[in-house]
């Protein structure tokens, strides 16, 4: 079973205040620090998973410059077999971009199944996987939480909303988009990825690909990004359900809500 994991290096922005850089159109990333995005490192995981149950190999795929190969290093820790960086050199980046870039280098790899995580960190873009699957015309399935695999098939399971799950079998190979919670990651130590840093890391360059000039287009326009407004905070509306009810019902109607 051979898995190719697309991963992404994003900076962590949970417990930081963001300021906007001096372009308007992104966030100041000097003083951050950087980590794998979350839902990949439970892709990488659950493909390593697979290959200790069922055997093959592993390779991790980023789309990044050099700083990025640490998240290489880390899957190699973690059990990768290979890693490949593509380097984008000065290209301007979207989804649409990323997911071409990617489809011309893993077109020419072994592989049953390809992972990504179901969104980014960073950008909340969760576009990334289903492009991926379609420039390499096979199948694909998102938010998987189970993977279970049968000869030519996986069963999956999938996350629904408002708490519910669908299960379905998918032929490979196939892409799927991982959410996280479908295992447990497991620690990687500084003295793993010491080890990982002796393996062999192959650097391709975009710019080298058999990719046109509209393959390399932006499909995505950022305009401007903002702070949201700073409002009073929620309004606590207290008596009893009939009086909530209406007093409810008023605001929504202030608001130009025509109910």
């Amino acid at each position: 079973m051979d898995i190719v994991v697309c991963v992404k290096r994003v900076p962590l922005t949970q417990e930081v205040d963001l300021e906007i850089d001096g372009s308007g159109k992104d966030v100041r990333k000097d003083s951050l620090a950087y980590f794998i995005n979350e839902w990949d490192n439970y892709a990488i995981e659950e493909a390593v998973l697979l290959k200790e149950k069922h055997g093959g190999t592993v390779t991790a795929v980023n789309v990044g410059n050099e700083d990025d190969e640490e998240v290489l290093r880390r899957c190699l820790a973690m059990g990768a077999d290979r890693a490949v960086r593509i380097d984008p050199g000065d290209l301007g980046m979207d989804a649409f971009i990323t997911s071409r870039i990617l489809a011309e280098v893993i077109k020419d790899l072994e592989y049953d199944l390809v992972f990504t995580g179901v969104q980014a960190d960073d950008d909340n873009s969760g576009m990334v996987g289903v492009m991926l699957a379609e420039h390499l015309g096979i199948a694909h399935s998102t938010v998987v939480t189970g993977i279970e695999l049968e000869d030519k098939e996986a069963k999956i399971w999938m996350e629904l909303e408002g708490g519910m799950d669908e299960v379905a079998k998918i032929v490979l190979p196939a892409l799927l988009t991982i959410q996280t919670g479908i295992n447990e990651p497991r620690y990687v130590s500084i003295m793993g990825i010491r080890k990982a840093s002796k393996k062999e890391l192959i650097v391709k360059m975009a710019k080298d690909l058999n990719l046109s000039q509209d393959d390399l287009s932006q499909r995505t326009i950022i305009e401007e990004i903002f702070p949201p407004p700073e409002t009073e905070g929620a309004e606590m509306i207290e008596g009893d359900p009939a009086a909530v009810a209406e007093e409810i019902i008023r605001i929504i109607k202030e608001k130009g809500v025509n109910l």
